[in-house]
């Protein structure tokens, strides 16, 4: 195998932040599906440092397939209660003995599970509201052999895209979520669960945000308390996000619009831990955000799941997660780029730092010129390529967010 050139090309059409319409969708810390990826990708973390703990190097492992079933709850004013507790599955591949040595997969998954929960749902308690449970069994022999080999290969044919600078709307949706579950919020309104979901719709230079707060009922006593701090909530996160304006004219919030003041309980968002896997919705990894943070309908996305795959061989979570960073590094360092789109496709069995192709998309600002970019831009991309163990290395650690 030889190693093939980077393709730079100008990409037709018009930079999204500059067309009329555009959507993009975050789910939050709370929301079912974000619970199996951020549980998921500790899990691998865990797993991750057990092995270059005993083995100085990251064994064959993947627990992508986590699934989250719903529990079964009674929400209602000044405070319900839960009646079954959630089930969370994890499952796939992780070595369980290597050079002598065995390893407690079942019980670092669960471990890493529960820590995950409890550090990022402050009212589920992951001994008492959800059942954990690790299907993880031992690999297959090819692709176990392929961590024993030498320089870094794909354990798959995959492709992957990334792409630089966010839009302003997917900047905002981000800020949204996150603002309604920092620690400085969720002090000022400790009714505001983490299961949150925001969905963004621009038109021109209006957008429009939808937001889904499951409310904690232990703090409504009345409804008229519900509506009442509902509606600060939104005015609060209205003005916040008002400040944060840089191109955009207006925003507008709505929150909870499926509320109904006539059907009582039935007509409030309620729930008992701040979650709706508590007692309405299931979760999957690999059906919430981007590694980007958002689920952006106007970009080119790759097919991965990235939470929980193994961070040294799983060429689908690598170049997911390296064609993001290549393109941030490409919008940043190489003046005239006003948007960079980054593609990466592997060979099973090629070297993860020569794919089988790479290629840089780019929106020139106006007056410059591709010729004049392409050389910079080739340098990014070859030079992140270069340096793919480190990035790998971050990726095992931890260190990179996957949601």
């Amino acid at each position: 195998m030889t190693s093939r050139p980077i393709v730079v090309e100008t990409l037709s059409g018009t930079p999204v932040p500059r067309q009329r319409v555009e959507i993009v969708e975050r789910k939050g810390v709370g929301h079912p599906d974000t619970i199996c990826d951020g549980v998921a990708e500790q899990v691998s973390v865990a797993l991750c440092r057990a092995y270059v703990e005993a083995m100085g190097r990251v064994l064959h492992h993947n627990a992508d397939k986590a699934l989250l079933v719903a529990g079964r709850t009674a929400p209602r004013l000044g405070g319900g209660v839960v009646l079954d507790p959630m089930r969370l599955i994890i499952g796939d591949r992780a070595t369980d003995a290597a050079g002598g040595r065995r390893f407690d997969v079942h019980g670092i998954a669960e471990a890493a599970a529960r820590d995950w929960l409890r550090a990022h749902l402050r009212h589920v308690d992951p001994d008492r509201h959800v059942v954990v449970e690790s299907a993880l069994k031992p690999g297959s022999a090819e692709l176990t052999d392929l961590f024993g080999r030498g320089r870094p290969g794909a354990n798959d044919t995959s492709a992957a895209v990334g792409y630089a600078p966010l839009s302003e709307t997917e900047r905002l949706v981000i800020a949204a979520e996150r603002h309604i579950n920092g620690a400085a919020f969720q002090a000022a309104f400790p009714e505001a669960g983490e299961d949150v979901k925001v969905m963004g719709c621009r038109t021109g230079g209006v957008l429009g945000l939808t937001v889904a707060v499951a409310f904690v009922d232990r703090h409504v006593p009345t409804a008229a308390a519900y509506f009442e701090r509902k509606e600060a909530i939104r005015a609060h996160l209205a003005a916040r996000l008002s400040a944060d304006l840089e191109t955009l004219d207006a925003i507008e919030v709505d929150v909870n619009t499926l509320d109904d003041p006539s059907r009582g309980d039935g007509g409030m968002y309620l729930t008992v831990l701040g979650t709706s896997a508590e007692g309405a919705d299931c979760g999957q990894v690999g059906r919430g955000n981007r590694v980007n943070g958002v689920i952006p309908l106007h970009r080119p996305s790759g097919s991965e799941a990235a939470a929980g795959k193994n961070p040294v061989r799983h060429v689908g979570k690598i170049y997911t997660l390296l064609s993001h960073h290549i393109a941030r590094c490409v919008y940043a360092e190489v003046p005239g780029v006003e948007e960079a789109y980054v593609w990466l496709c592997s060979q099973i069995g090629r070297p993860i730092d020569d794919p089988w192709l790479a290629a840089a998309q780019v929106h020139p600002q106006p007056g410059a010129r591709l010729a004049d970019l392409a050389p910079g831009i080739e340098q990014v991309v070859a030079r992140e390529l270069a340096n793919v163990e480190a990035f790998t290395g971050r990726l095992t650690r931890g260190e990179l967010g996957v949601w």
